[in-house]
């Protein structure tokens, strides 16, 4: 088969299913990358999980199984799956690993179990938890470059704090993870639950001095729920969102509020996404 024959190897990006297997697996299998079984049948093609596989849903620990499964089977047909790490990633090991132990943050104390129980913690993903999956986990890259697309969890600028580029912040959050020190575990998890910050009046500008830096033509975050940017119940909600003059796109379709998961092809149709006309001033705020 000569290079000009071969099939595209496609690209699709999906985020936050929150525990919700069974709705991820049928987005996955409606996008024509896993089979009626759960196995991967996209080939050579490449598939990005922008975090938030746990808390919310009834079955984090399922969604961890069958995301790692994946990503053995694709690499047998020269395809490739990848997740990234999310604040739900973070809270869960800081859960594991601190819990109850005193962090200083801003002259008070915190704990990771209070944030955990708070932003719809399981405790059956917990108790489920193994060796394998906590050393999956840690392993996660906060950040992917991928032809022109910046793919990240959040829609902040956090990022930057670690690195001056997509490498160098992903060794940085790893040096961390492979450490024990509670106060900076604590710090990716606050970091990776700011939000907004391309939604204001000066999104544009935000999101254009981002990709200079860390490279690429389009930010694509989950996180932040695509009803949220646009004021609209997620039920409402049925293709990812294009804003900030075009350079940035969500596709977090709020599983756990009732939207939908939404697996989204790359680079997007323009008649495949929704387009807010007017930006909507708005704080960067901190939560789930």
């Amino acid at each position: 088969m000569t290079a000009a024959s071969q099939p595209q190897r496609r690209l699709f990006v999906t985020s936050d299913p929150h525990g919700h297997r069974s709705e991820l697996a049928a987005g996955l299998r409606e996008a024509g990358l896993i089979d009626a079984q759960d196995v991967w049948s996209g080939g050579a093609d490449r598939l990005y999980v922008l975090g938030d596989l746990v808390d919310r849903g009834p079955d984090g620990i399922g969604v961890i199984d069958l995301v790692m499964g994946l990503q053995k089977q694709a690499e047998k047909d020269d395809g490739l799956v990848v997740a990234l790490l999310g604040n739900h990633e973070m809270l869960a090991l800081g859960m594991h690993r601190f819990a109850t132990t005193d962090i200083e943050v801003g002259g008070r104390t915190r704990n990771f179990a209070i944030n955990w129980l708070r932003n719809g913690g399981r405790s059956s993903d917990q108790d489920a938890l193994t060796e394998r999956h906590l050393g999956w986990l840690r392993g996660l890259p906060a950040l992917a470059l991928v032809g022109s697309h910046l793919l990240m969890h959040s829609d902040t600028l956090e990022y930057v704090e670690w690195g001056d580029s997509v490498d160098e912040i992903n060794e940085s959050v790893r040096d961390i993870l492979a450490a024990d020190d509670p106060q900076q575990w604590w710090d990716v998890w606050s970091r990776l639950t700011t939000r907004y910050v391309y939604n204001g009046e000066d999104g544009g500008y935000q999101a254009t001095g981002m990709l200079e830096r860390l490279g690429g033509d389009l930010l694509v975050h989950g996180h932040t729920i695509i009803g949220d940017l646009l004021d609209v119940a997620p039920a409402g909600v049925d293709r990812p969102l294009l804003y900030a003059d075009d350079q940035v796109l969500a596709v977090d379709g709020g599983i756990y509020a009732g939207g939908p998961c939404l697996v989204v092809e790359l680079p997007v149709d323009e008649e495949a996404v929704t387009r807010r006309p007017e930006p909507s001033a708005r704080q960067e705020l901190s939560g789930s």
